[in-house]
């Protein structure tokens, strides 16, 4: 099995996804590390990323995920997987890969990024990304607010899981 923590900047991506992981007992990536330095430089100075941008960026981590499948593992990664093309790239049809929607209002979105430091992602970028923004539906992710504790979302994901 395959986790995507998924959602816009801000949402907690990277935190829910290590606690998955540290849960599941299984590793996490970042899907921020294969960012190019070229995107991460154009996300520091607050230019929107493109399709075109993506496109690599998306195919990389589906390698990565073909190669924790291949190896019989069970992972969780993190992508922002705005639309759902991207999540057909990552999901490449497979059922085994699972997106994990963390869903949040703009104001706490906004309070959170203006309130993280040490990250290549300009705050102002953050309205780009809701309005490329495809919300799944139920058929494609579980959704969980980022309105309660990183442990009770995790714990509301796993459940869900088991649900499945």
């Amino acid at each position: 099995m395959i986790l995507i923590a998924m959602g816009v900047s801000g949402a907690g991506k990277t935190r829910i996804g290590e606690l998955l992981a540290e849960r599941l007992k299984c590793a996490f990536t970042d899907g921020d590390t294969f960012h190019s330095a070229a995107n991460k430089e154009k996300m520091h100075h607050g230019i929107p990323l493109t399709d075109e941008d993506r496109w690599p960026w998306l195919k990389t981590i589906r390698a990565a995920i073909e190669e924790k499948k291949n190896a019989g593992e069970t992972a969780v990664f993190t992508c922002s997987s705005l639309k759902r093309s991207y999540r057909d790239i990552l999901r490449d049809g497979d059922k085994d890969v699972c997106f994990v929607y963390l869903k949040g209002s703009r104001e706490v979105l906004e309070e959170r990024l203006t309130t993280r430091t040490g990250h290549f992602f300009d705050p102002s970028l953050l309205q780009s990304q809701l309005d490329t923004l495809e919300e799944p539906g139920a058929d494609e992710a579980i959704t969980v607010s980022i309105e309660h504790t990183p442990e009770q979302m995790v714990d509301e994901v796993l459940k869900q899981l088991d649900a499945r």
